[in-house]
Protein backbone atom coordinates (compact mmCIF):
# COMPACT_ATOMS: atom_id res chain seq x y z
CA UNK A 1 0.00 0.00 0.00
CA UNK A 2 2.92 2.40 0.75
CA UNK A 3 4.72 0.86 -2.11
CA UNK A 4 8.03 0.34 1.07
CA UNK A 5 7.75 3.57 1.98
CA UNK A 6 6.35 2.62 5.49
CA UNK A 7 10.14 1.87 7.29
CA UNK A 8 10.84 5.37 6.23
CA UNK A 9 7.37 7.12 7.24
CA UNK A 10 8.09 5.41 10.39
CA UNK A 11 11.70 6.25 11.17
CA UNK A 12 9.99 10.18 10.35
CA UNK A 13 7.08 9.47 12.84
CA UNK A 14 9.86 8.57 15.65
CA UNK A 15 12.06 11.80 15.16
CA UNK A 16 8.57 14.18 15.19
CA UNK A 17 7.97 12.37 18.51
CA UNK A 18 11.72 13.19 19.50
CA UNK A 19 11.30 16.36 18.25
CA UNK A 20 7.93 17.50 20.41
CA UNK A 21 8.87 16.10 23.55
CA UNK A 22 12.26 18.04 23.47
CA UNK A 23 11.02 20.82 22.06
CA UNK A 24 8.18 20.89 25.30
CA UNK A 25 10.86 20.40 27.66
CA UNK A 26 12.56 23.56 26.24
CA UNK A 27 9.06 25.68 26.20
CA UNK A 28 8.51 24.20 29.65
CA UNK A 29 11.70 25.55 30.98
CA UNK A 30 11.06 28.89 29.03
CA UNK A 31 7.58 28.74 30.21
CA UNK A 32 8.18 28.36 33.92
CA UNK A 33 10.64 31.85 33.65
CA UNK A 34 8.53 33.53 31.50
CA UNK A 35 5.68 33.45 34.02
CA UNK A 36 8.01 33.67 36.72
CA UNK A 37 9.20 37.32 34.85
CA UNK A 38 5.93 38.45 34.18
CA UNK A 39 4.56 37.69 38.08
CA UNK A 40 7.60 39.38 39.28
CA UNK A 41 7.45 42.75 40.91
CA UNK A 42 9.98 44.33 39.12
CA UNK A 43 8.73 46.18 36.55
CA UNK A 44 11.05 46.22 33.43
CA UNK A 45 11.26 42.17 33.93
CA UNK A 46 7.42 42.01 34.09
CA UNK A 47 7.37 44.09 31.08
CA UNK A 48 10.12 42.32 29.11
CA UNK A 49 8.29 39.11 29.62
CA UNK A 50 4.55 40.29 28.63
CA UNK A 51 6.64 41.41 25.50
CA UNK A 52 7.97 38.31 25.14
CA UNK A 53 4.51 36.53 25.43
CA UNK A 54 2.61 38.85 23.26
CA UNK A 55 5.36 39.37 20.03
CA UNK A 56 5.45 35.36 20.03
CA UNK A 57 2.02 34.85 20.42
CA UNK A 58 0.67 37.64 17.88
CA UNK A 59 3.25 36.30 14.83
CA UNK A 60 2.21 33.20 12.63
CA UNK A 61 4.55 29.78 13.76
CA UNK A 62 5.61 29.49 10.23
CA UNK A 63 6.99 33.10 10.15
CA UNK A 64 8.79 32.94 13.36
CA UNK A 65 10.43 29.59 11.99
CA UNK A 66 11.69 31.07 9.28
CA UNK A 67 13.15 33.86 10.64
CA UNK A 68 14.78 31.98 13.80
CA UNK A 69 16.56 29.35 11.51
CA UNK A 70 17.48 32.04 8.77
CA UNK A 71 18.03 34.52 10.57
CA UNK A 72 19.72 32.53 13.23
CA UNK A 73 21.89 31.26 10.71
CA UNK A 74 22.85 34.38 9.48
CA UNK A 75 23.73 35.54 12.83
CA UNK A 76 25.59 32.76 13.87
CA UNK A 77 28.10 32.86 10.85
CA UNK A 78 28.55 36.60 10.66
CA UNK A 79 29.59 35.72 14.39
CA UNK A 80 31.51 32.80 13.73
CA UNK A 81 34.92 34.75 12.25
CA UNK A 82 34.73 37.23 15.01
CA UNK A 83 35.44 34.63 17.30
CA UNK A 84 38.27 32.80 15.10
CA UNK A 85 35.95 30.33 13.44
CA UNK A 86 35.83 31.16 9.66
CA UNK A 87 34.23 28.13 8.25
CA UNK A 88 30.51 27.90 7.36
CA UNK A 89 28.34 26.59 9.99
CA UNK A 90 25.56 24.76 8.55
CA UNK A 91 23.07 24.90 11.86
CA UNK A 92 21.36 21.00 12.44
CA UNK A 93 17.39 21.19 11.36
CA UNK A 94 16.94 18.89 14.55
CA UNK A 95 18.77 21.49 16.78
CA UNK A 96 17.15 24.49 14.96
CA UNK A 97 13.57 23.31 15.15
CA UNK A 98 14.10 22.26 18.88
CA UNK A 99 15.24 25.55 19.98
CA UNK A 100 12.70 27.14 17.62
CA UNK A 101 9.36 25.13 18.78
CA UNK A 102 10.51 25.41 22.35
CA UNK A 103 10.95 29.10 22.10
CA UNK A 104 7.68 29.43 20.49
CA UNK A 105 5.81 27.38 23.11
CA UNK A 106 7.48 28.85 25.79
CA UNK A 107 5.36 31.63 25.48
CA UNK A 108 1.94 30.17 24.91
CA UNK A 109 3.07 27.88 28.73
CA UNK A 110 4.56 31.46 30.23
CA UNK A 111 0.76 32.46 29.73
CA UNK A 112 -1.00 28.49 31.29
CA UNK A 113 1.65 28.54 33.93
CA UNK A 114 1.12 32.28 35.18
CA UNK A 115 -2.85 31.68 34.75
CA UNK A 116 -2.21 28.33 37.12
CA UNK A 117 0.03 30.06 39.74
CA UNK A 118 -2.63 33.36 39.78
CA UNK A 119 -5.73 30.75 40.65
CA UNK A 120 -3.71 29.76 43.68
CA UNK A 121 -5.42 31.65 46.97
CA UNK A 122 -2.32 33.53 48.87
CA UNK A 123 -3.35 32.25 51.41
CA UNK A 124 -1.23 28.90 50.53
CA UNK A 125 1.87 30.18 50.52
CA UNK A 126 1.43 32.28 53.57
CA UNK A 127 0.30 28.98 55.46
CA UNK A 128 3.42 27.24 54.34
CA UNK A 129 5.74 30.00 55.69
CA UNK A 130 4.00 30.46 58.71
CA UNK A 131 4.72 26.41 59.54
CA UNK A 132 8.59 27.44 58.40
CA UNK A 133 9.16 26.13 55.40
CA UNK A 134 11.41 27.89 53.10
CA UNK A 135 10.55 29.67 49.84
CA UNK A 136 11.60 26.77 47.84
CA UNK A 137 9.95 24.06 49.89
CA UNK A 138 6.85 26.36 49.63
CA UNK A 139 7.14 26.45 46.03
CA UNK A 140 7.66 22.71 45.21
CA UNK A 141 5.63 21.60 48.30
CA UNK A 142 2.44 23.63 48.01
CA UNK A 143 2.42 25.66 45.00
CA UNK A 144 4.03 23.49 42.35
CA UNK A 145 1.56 20.79 42.79
CA UNK A 146 -1.50 23.06 42.74
CA UNK A 147 0.00 24.83 39.67
CA UNK A 148 -0.18 21.46 38.08
CA UNK A 149 -3.47 20.97 38.95
CA UNK A 150 -4.61 24.33 37.13
CA UNK A 151 -2.11 24.01 34.35
CA UNK A 152 -2.77 20.82 32.94
CA UNK A 153 -5.74 21.70 30.73
CA UNK A 154 -4.07 24.69 29.18
CA UNK A 155 -0.97 22.17 28.55
CA UNK A 156 -2.39 19.48 27.30
CA UNK A 157 -4.03 21.82 24.76
CA UNK A 158 -0.30 23.69 23.81
CA UNK A 159 1.26 20.08 23.68
CA UNK A 160 -1.45 19.11 20.61
CA UNK A 161 -0.74 21.99 18.98
CA UNK A 162 2.76 21.55 19.63
CA UNK A 163 2.85 18.21 18.08
CA UNK A 164 0.83 19.44 14.90
CA UNK A 165 3.27 22.12 14.57
CA UNK A 166 6.20 20.17 14.41
CA UNK A 167 5.01 19.09 10.51
CA UNK A 168 6.48 22.91 10.11
CA UNK A 169 9.93 22.11 10.63
CA UNK A 170 10.18 20.03 7.60
CA UNK A 171 10.58 23.23 5.52
CA UNK A 172 13.69 23.41 6.88
CA UNK A 173 14.89 20.21 5.93
CA UNK A 174 13.78 18.12 9.14
CA UNK A 175 13.64 14.61 7.71
CA UNK A 176 10.74 14.11 9.76
CA UNK A 177 7.40 11.75 8.80
CA UNK A 178 6.05 14.77 6.64
CA UNK A 179 9.68 15.31 4.99
CA UNK A 180 9.63 11.62 4.08
CA UNK A 181 6.05 11.58 3.25
CA UNK A 182 6.66 14.15 1.01
CA UNK A 183 9.55 12.58 -0.77
CA UNK A 184 7.59 9.03 -0.90
CA UNK A 185 4.67 11.27 -2.56
CA UNK A 186 6.49 12.59 -5.37
CA UNK A 187 8.19 9.42 -6.02
CA UNK A 188 5.06 7.65 -7.04
CA UNK A 189 2.86 10.84 -7.29
CA UNK A 190 0.29 9.76 -4.97
CA UNK A 191 0.09 12.25 -2.63
CA UNK A 192 -3.36 11.37 -1.00
CA UNK A 193 -1.76 7.81 -0.17
CA UNK A 194 1.18 9.04 1.79
CA UNK A 195 -0.31 12.36 2.99
CA UNK A 196 -3.29 10.22 4.64
CA UNK A 197 -1.14 7.67 6.52
CA UNK A 198 0.72 10.94 7.91
CA UNK A 199 -2.67 12.14 8.89
CA UNK A 200 -3.63 8.61 10.50
CA UNK A 201 -0.18 8.56 12.42
CA UNK A 202 -0.45 11.86 13.77
CA UNK A 203 -4.35 11.36 15.15
CA UNK A 204 -2.80 8.39 16.57
CA UNK A 205 -0.18 10.30 18.39
CA UNK A 206 -2.52 12.95 19.40
CA UNK A 207 -5.10 10.03 21.01
CA UNK A 208 -2.36 8.84 22.67
CA UNK A 209 -1.57 11.76 24.22
CA UNK A 210 -4.84 13.04 24.91
CA UNK A 211 -5.14 9.45 27.18
CA UNK A 212 -2.08 10.17 29.20
CA UNK A 213 -2.69 13.52 30.29
CA UNK A 214 -6.79 13.18 30.87
CA UNK A 215 -5.35 10.08 33.35
CA UNK A 216 -2.84 12.57 34.95
CA UNK A 217 -5.26 15.37 35.40
CA UNK A 218 -7.59 12.47 36.96
CA UNK A 219 -4.48 11.98 39.27
CA UNK A 220 -3.92 15.50 40.60
CA UNK A 221 -7.30 15.78 40.67
CA UNK A 222 -7.67 13.47 43.38
CA UNK A 223 -9.42 14.43 46.67
CA UNK A 224 -10.49 18.16 45.09
CA UNK A 225 -13.53 17.39 43.51
CA UNK A 226 -14.92 16.48 46.98
CA UNK A 227 -13.37 19.51 48.83
CA UNK A 228 -15.55 21.80 46.67
CA UNK A 229 -18.84 19.99 47.12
Amino acid sequence: MLHGYGPTILQGAWLTLSLALISMTVAIALGLLGAAVRLSHVKWLAALGEGYATVIRGIPDLVLILLIFYGGQDLVNRLAPLLGHPRYIDINPFIAGVCTMGFIFGAYLSETFRGAFMAIPRGQAEAGAAYGMSGMQVFRRVLLPQMIRFAIPGFTNNWLVLTKATALISLVGLQDMMFKAKNAADATREPFTFFLAVAGLYLLLTTVSLVILRWVEQRYAVGTRLAEF
